[in-house]
């Protein structure tokens, strides 16, 4: 896959999945919009810089041969990963939304089931879908 067509995808699944959690968690919880819309971006944005802050240090630390790296590793990284989403978006969601750290506890896990389910179904789509694929290999 071509770096423009990584950007693509990448794009196309942030906008996708907040199309879907923004009006959802409005219906569902209850939530303002215009404050959803702002967790719901600045968590995608801060996803993305953690992403690349943490899979640095990470390399750094554990070296760049990811072909070396074993399961527990593996574990370990997305462990990490997570844990250190949660450490800043938790506090910084529960005081925005005016919720108990508990409610956004609750908010929060029900995006990470939400996000492992939306990724599986986006990405087997996405694959299945051979107009971008064509697209992108002639350019």
């Amino acid at each position: 896959m071509k770096t423009v067509e990584r950007i693509f995808q990448a794009i196309l699944f942030e906008v996708t999945v907040l199309s879907i959690i923004i009006p959802s968690s409005v219906i569902l919880g209850g939530f303002d919009a215009e404050k959803m819309t702002i967790v719901a971006v600045g968590i995608s944005l801060f996803a993305m810089l953690w992403n690349y802050v943490y899979n640095l240090f990470f390399d750094k630390l554990m070296g760049f041969n990811r072909l070396e790296r074993g399961l527990t590793l593996r574990i370990s990284h997305a462990v990490g990963f997570e844990l250190g989403m949660i450490a800043i978006t938790l506090p910084v969601m529960a005081w925005y939304l005016e919720i108990t750290l508990l409610a956004a506890a609750i908010l929060e896990a029900a995006f990470l089931i939400f996000i492992l389910i939306y990724t599986l179904v986006f990405n087997w789509a996405y694959d299945q879908y051979q107009p971008y694929q064509r697209w992108f290999n002639k350019h």
